[in-house]
């Protein structure tokens, strides 16, 4: 199978532009694979491989864990306009209104793909939402594999052929690393 995986939702609408060029940057970094890896990088060591193709399509990209190297968007505003939520993501497409979020181990062993989903809906102008996850994810030395890609996958399919959940952004577009 072609590094990486990936598929875009709603199944129905071919995957706009930006898609295939996030999808190329990807493709551009093959050791962030986690598909034969013993165990697999960080989310942050994902994003800070992708970060310059990221910057090179006019993504604002996280650069560090420090509050001035944070991408934050904004939310809720309150009294006099002024901003009172925001959340953090890894990175943003101002012209597309694409949250891009990189998840490793929390997303393959956590509920992390659920929050993304909740948390981009939130979000002041998001369009879009792209999820990049592990292929296969190994923890510890009990050799337990979790299969992010393939579970998220799944409930994509079944959020968008059910109907009964509407997702307020346009798109998902989910790659598997």
């Amino acid at each position: 199978m072609p590094f990486p995986s990936w598929i875009y939702f709603p199944l129905n609408e071919a995957p706009p532009d930006w898609a295939r060029s996030l999808v190329d940057v990807v493709a551009a970094v093959p050791a962030i694979s986690t598909e034969k890896t013993k165990t697999g990088l960080s989310s942050d060591a994902v994003l800070a491989a992708l970060a310059p193709g990221l910057m090179t399509l006019q993504y604002d990209v996280e650069a560090g864990k420090k509050q001035n190297a944070k991408v934050r968007r904004p939310v809720l505003f309150g009294e006099g306009g002024r901003q009172e939520l925001e959340f953090q993501i890894d990175a943003f497409h101002d012209g597309e209104g694409i949250v891009l979020e990189v998840e490793a181990g929390r997303g393959a062993k956590g509920n992390a793909t659920y929050r993304d989903l909740i948390r981009t809906g939130l979000i002041v102008n998001a369009r879009f939402l792209a999820l990049l996850l592990p292929v296969a994810y190994r923890f510890g030395t009990k050799e337990i594999t979790s299969r992010a890609y393939d579970e998220c996958n799944s409930l994509l399919r079944a959020v968008y052929a059910s109907q009964r959940l509407k997702l307020p952004f346009d798109g998902v577009l989910l790659i598997g690393y």
